[in-house]
């Protein structure tokens, strides 16, 4: 049975060629940590997850550094607690990704991101950017959700994709104590 393009695309990034994928990061590296790209890296990715190409829609590569994140060490005090070295951020890096680019394209939403790569010193993710200005956009039905005004911010806010499994939002279970939020899982006493 013949593949068809997107399902060939999907296969081909299952196990990527890692010689290929070394010379795009090195490409990657020198460039900046946010770069608006011409065409999705992984079409199928971005075509699965929402993505149109034309006008409205745009592509950010953006790039993280990957690692423990740092605490400083406090001269006065014996409490153990002031001398934890790794400070646990509660954000994925593909909920930082996200909030980099909204933060580079101010007047764009984000719709969602997925990933391309990672070396020892950074991971690399694209999202996909949604101008909610645009006629394109909002004659869309499929997508004209994203101009109503309640989903301005919507990274800031959790709402995305990436940051919903972040916070523990997967799971829609009346035991999940992470729903509505974890402030109000705990002010219900759970």
């Amino acid at each position: 049975m013949a593949k068809g393009l997107y399902q060939a695309i999907r296969e081909a990034w299952k196990k990527p060629d890692p010689k290929r994928v070394r010379e795009l990061m090195v490409e990657w590296r020198k460039e900046n940590a946010a770069i608006r790209v011409e065409r999705p890296t992984r079409l199928d990715r971005a075509r699965s997850l929402g993505y149109k190409a034309k006008k409205g829609y745009i592509i950010v590569r953006i790039r993280v550094i990957r690692g423990g994140r740092k605490r400083h060490r406090t001269n006065k005090g014996r409490r153990s607690k002031r001398h934890t070295i790794k400070k646990v951020v509660k954000m994925s890096y593909q909920w930082v990704c996200e909030g980099r680019a909204q933060k580079k394209f101010p007047n764009m939403e984000v719709l969602n991101s997925y990933y391309l790569a990672k070396d020892g010193k950074y991971i690399f993710y694209e999202v996909i950017l949604v101008d909610p200005e645009r006629k394109e956009i909002k004659t869309d039905k499929k997508i004209n959700w994203i101009t109503k005004s309640k989903n301005q911010g919507r990274v800031n806010r959790g709402l995305t994709s990436a940051a919903k499994k972040s916070r523990g939002l997967r799971s829609k279970s009346p035991m999940n104590k992470n729903r509505p939020s974890v402030r109000a899982g705990k002010r219900r006493g759970k």
